[in-house]
This record gives structure tokens, sequence and C-alpha cells, in this order.
């Protein structure tokens, strides 16, 4: 398989990188690419990383998942790109510099009109969205989370209406919903609908190659950013694996590498993210709870104090649930949510696009 200057012929792991727009000093921009061809036909399982530059922990994982005997161990091909933000990497920062805009928003979303011409963040993830769809049979999209958070995985609304019927949206989250099992992380759902579209997520790296081109695909969030985390490598690089196990194209399992599964969900009933509660006083944060605990509505997480150490209010939980990660830094102004949570879902996964 060729991807980019990789070429990888059955039985061989290939490096190169894609070009995927030029920089102004006239050199292009280079994206590395890394492909394990297995010796027989199968699927064709994609990795990405670093689509937001200081999530160091993604970047790692999807590296770690393309071992030199990994040609040997499965039926089709594995394609790793482990840095979808080289612009962001070199500066530590989420962001790119061509723009101040998440990178992870710009991939395509058939079903939005813009009257926006594209400008070159959009143009480099439109160009990586269709090298990915050319040949993906499933997509998992590495990212970090908050500071001290638990690794886990986001499952995606899968939505219908323009681009795929109901009953062909059901049959793509089965498809999904097996292999994010198959990861042995936590499951959290993403946002209700209305509020994932609101919030651009479809537009996504494995929002836009699930629901514009109908491929499995997710995101794991493995530990918090800026460092690689031990832990939340070696649970990432395992669901990577449970993930091939799924696809049916693993013949072997690598001895260095452990069972999905380390990390459990706190509660028993199903959950999407969150964002809050929120604090109705600027002050100080001291957070009561930390990433993994489990909450129930109306439990004080936070007390909010002035600069003189005096208590000036509480936060209380919303829903049942769990806390993903906590708010980053000192200060706090009001309507700043606290915490990111998995809270009590009962939804469906699979759900109309509403008209915008």
């Amino acid at each position: 398989m060729d991807i980019g200057t990789a070429s990888a012929a059955p039985g061989e792991l290939a490096r190169g990188h894609l070009e995927l727009t030029d920089l102004p000093t006239g050199t292009p921009e280079k994206l590395p690419v890394i492909v394990a061809n297995g010796s027989e036909d199968g699927p064709t399982l994609w990795i990405t990383g670093g689509v937001h530059g200081d999530e160091a922990t993604g970047v790692a994982v999807t590296q770690d998942v393309m071992r030199e005997d990994l040609p040997q161990r499965i039926s089709g091909t594995v394609v790793a790109v482990p840095v979808v933000n080289p612009a962001g990497l070199r500066r530590n920062a989420r962001t790119s510099y061509y723009g101040d805009d998440d990178p992870n928003r710009n991939f395509p979303d058939p079903e939005s009109d813009s009257s926006t011409p594209a400008e070159v963040q959009e143009r480099i993830d439109e160009r990586l969205y269709d090298t990915i769809v050319d040949s993906a049979d499933a997509l998992i999209d590495n990212h970090t989370a908050g500071v001290n958070s638990r690794p886990f995985v986001i499952r995606d609304r899968v939505l219908y209406g323009e681009r795929r019927t109901e009953s062909e949206a059901e049959t793509l989250a089965d498809g999904l919903e097996a292999l994010v099992e198959s990861t042995g992380l936590p499951v959290v759902t993403e946002y209700p609908a209305e509020e994932y579209v609101d919030k651009g997520l479809q537009r996504s790296t494995a929002g836009a190659v699930c629901n514009a081109a109908g491929i499995p695909a997710f995101t794991t969030e493995l530990g918090g950013h800026s460092v690689v985390t031990e832990a939340a490598r070696a649970a990432g690089v395992a669901a990577a694996y449970g993930v091939m196990a799924e696809l049916g194209m693993l013949r072997e399992w690598p001895d260095a590498v452990g069972e999905p599964g380390v990390y459990e969900s706190p509660v028993d009933f199903p959950v999407r993210r969150f964002r809050g509660p929120r604090t109705e006083t600027a002050g100080l944060l001291r957070h009561r709870v930390e990433a993994g605990d489990a909450v129930s509505t109306g439990e004080v997480v936070a007390d909010v104090v002035s600069a003189a150490g005096e208590q000036l209010d509480t936060v209380e939980a919303e829903h049942d649930g769990y806390v993903l990660g906590r708010k980053e830094g000192l200060a706090a102004y009001e309507g700043d949510a606290v915490l990111s949570m998995a809270v009590r879902d009962d939804g469906a996964l699979v759900a109309p696009r509403e008209a915008e």
C-alpha cells in the first residue's frame, strides 16, 4: 500500500510522509505516516494522533502501535499518522499557528453550508480526510483530556438525514459499538445530537469519518496533555490491538502489549459528555473531587474562595455520573465549568440531523 511517500509491500512496514500544503518558506508541511502491510488481505485500520499539538500520549500511542513486526501479525493494513498538527507540535500548543481555531473542527461536513472560503487548516484537514476515507474500514483518533484525567473512549452520535437513512445509521452504530467495546476503555457517548452539531463535533476527525463517510470511527482520550503518561500509553496501545482483533485482522497478540480492560467505568449506567456544573461566583477553585470519582446530583464538588481565603460559594453536581476531568487553573469566572463529566445518558445513539 502507498500512502504519501510510504510504500509498504505485503509483509513490510514503511515510513514516509504526507505533503498536504506548502509553507511560506518554500518547503512543504509534512505529516509523518507509517504503513504496516500484512502479508494477507484484510481490513484497513487508520490511527491518528497529535491533532492537538500538545496531546503527547496520543502521539506516543499512535507511534507505539506500529511495531516493526506488526506486518507479520496482521491480515490487512494499519496506517498511522502520529502528528496530524505539526505546526501545533512545534510550539507545544493545542492549535496550529495557521489560525487560533480548533484544528479538530475543520474536517468535512457535507450537510453544512458555508460561504467562508477554506483557509489552510481546513484545507489540510480536508486533504487528510480524503486520504483516510479512500482506504479506511475503521479509524481511531488518539487524544488526551484534562490534567489527571483517566483514559476513556468517546463514541460519536450517529446522525441520519441527507447522508443516510435511519436504518443505515443503525447499522453504522452497531459497527461502531463493537469497536469501542473492544478497546476495553470506559465508553462515553458524545453530547446530545443538537449540542453535538452546535459544537461542530461532526467536523472532528472521528466525527467526519463516521458521519460524513459512514466509516466506524471514534476518539480515545488518554490521560492528561503535555507529557506522555505510561499507564495511559499502555492502555491506548492495548485498545488499538483490541480493535484489530475485533476487525478480524490480528493473527497474533504481541507479548509486550497488555490486554484491554485496565480501566473500568465507576458507574454501571450509560453516560454521555457534559461540561459542568458551572460556578455562579467568581473566585479561586478548591476541588473536592478527582477524575474517576463517581458523584451524585446535589453533591458538592468544589468550593469557591476569595483571594484572601474566605469561603464565597460551593458548586453542586447537576447530574449523577463521574468526573472525567477538572477545570485547569486556580481562577474561576462567573459561568465557568468546574468539571468535565460523564453523566447518565438515556438518549439514543442514533439521532436525526436537525436543520441548522
